[in-house]
C-alpha cells in the first residue's frame, strides 16, 4: 500500500493519523534512505523506522500527537547492547519528526439564516471547510451560500443520517428556533465533534439543557456545548456575531485561551480554556 495514498485517503474518511520520520541519525545504519512510518488513530501501521524498543517508542508518542494535534520531536542515544537490539544503528544518535495528519477543519452550520449567512462567509475565509445544513429549500441554496463547500436540505430530526461529524468538526446550532436546536443538539452531542456551539441567550441555553437533562444526558457532554458561543467583543449586529463566532473556533483550532461569553452549565464563567484534545 502507498504511504502517501493512503494519507489522501485517512484525510477524506474524517480520520486521524501522525508520520513518524527519521530525520536524523549518528553511526552507521543499515539503511540510507529517509525511514518512515504511519500510524492509524486504530493503532495500526503502514511502514517502520527500524523496529525494536525505538519504533515503540514513537508509536506512542504518535497517539499523543493525533491527541494533541501538535508534531514532536524525538530522540534517542542508543548505545551498542541499543543497536544490536533495535537493529538500527551500530551506536550513536537518532532523531524522528512526528506529525499530525488531520482531516481538513470542518464547519457544520445548522440553520441558513441571516447570522448563518455571515458566519459561512468569515469561516471560509479563516481556512475552514463549511457545510450548511437547512430544512428550507429556500433558504439552503447555493444561490444564498455560493462559498459553501456542500449546501444541505435536511430534516432536522434526520441529520445523523446525512451528516458525519469527525475529530476536526466545529459545528454551530443557529436554527430558526429553540425548538429545532434542541433536535438538533440532542443529536450531536454525544458526536466526535471538536466542538459544539449554540447561539442564543442564557436563558434560551437554560431551557435547552434542563430539557436534555430530563432526557439522561449527563453533565459530561452538556459541558461540551459552548452557549452563548463567541468571544467577548461587544457583538450585536449579525456580521459583528459571526466574527465573535468564528474567533472562538479559531481559538479552539490554535490551542489558545481567551475570553468568551459567559457559558450556563454548572455555573458561570467567564474565560475559559479553548485548548481541547481531539475527541
Amino acid at each position: 500500500m502507498d504511504m502517501y495514498e493512503e494519507i489522501v485517503a485517512i484525510r477524506k474518511r474524517g480520520e486521524k493519523a501522525a508520520l513518524a520520520t527519521l530525520v536524523r541519525r549518528v553511526g552507521s545504519t543499515p539503511r540510507k534512505d529517509p525511514a518512515k512510518m504511519l500510524i492509524r488513530q486504530d493503532g495500526s501501521f503502514i511502514g517502520t523506522v527500524g523496529g525494536g524498543c525505538t519504533e515503540a517508542e514513537v508509536w506512542q508518542a504518535a497517539q499523543d500527537v493525533m491527541a494533541k494535534g501538535k508534531p514532536k520531536m524525538l530522540r534517542f542515544t542508543l548505545n551498542q547492547q541499543d543497536a544490536a537490539r533495535d537493529g538500527l544503528v551500530c551506536g550513536g544518535t537518532v532523531e524522528f519528526f512526528i506529525e499530525p495528519i488531520l482531516p481538513d477543519p470542518q464547519l457544520v452550520i445548522f440553520g441558513a439564516g441571516h447570522i448563518s449567512h455571515f458566519i459561512s462567509k468569515v469561516a471560509k475565509l479563516a481556512g475552514f471547510k463549511v457545510t450548511v445544513v437547512d430544512d428550507r429549500a429556500r433558504y439552503a441554496s447555493r444561490e444564498r451560500f455560493p462559498e459553501a463547500d456542500e449546501v444541505l436540505v435536511c430534516e432536522f430530526d434526520r441529520i445523523r443520517e446525512q451528516v458525519r461529524l469527525h475529530s476536526n468538526s466545529y459545528v454551530i446550532i443557529v436554527t430558526r428556533g429553540h425548538g429545532h436546536d434542541q433536535v438538533v443538539l440532542e443529536q450531536v452531542i454525544d458526536s466526535p465533534a471538536r466542538f459544539l456551539g449554540m447561539v442564543g441567550s442564557r436563558r434560551k441555553s437554560k431551557i435547552i439543557f434542563d430539557y436534555l437533562r430530563s432526557r439522561g444526558i449527563s453533565e459530561e457532554l452538556i459541558a461540551r456545548v459552548e452557549s452563548p458561543v463567541g468571544v467577548e467583543i461587544g457583538s450585536e449586529t449579525p456580521e459583528e456575531i459571526a466574527v465573535s463566532i468564528v474567533a472562538h473556533m479559531i481559538a479552539v483550532r490554535k490551542g489558545v485561551t481567551i475570553a468568551t461569553k459567559e457559558k450556563l452549565h454548572t455555573g458561570a464563567e467567564k474565560v475559559i480554556s479553548a485548548e481541547k484534545e481531539a475527541v
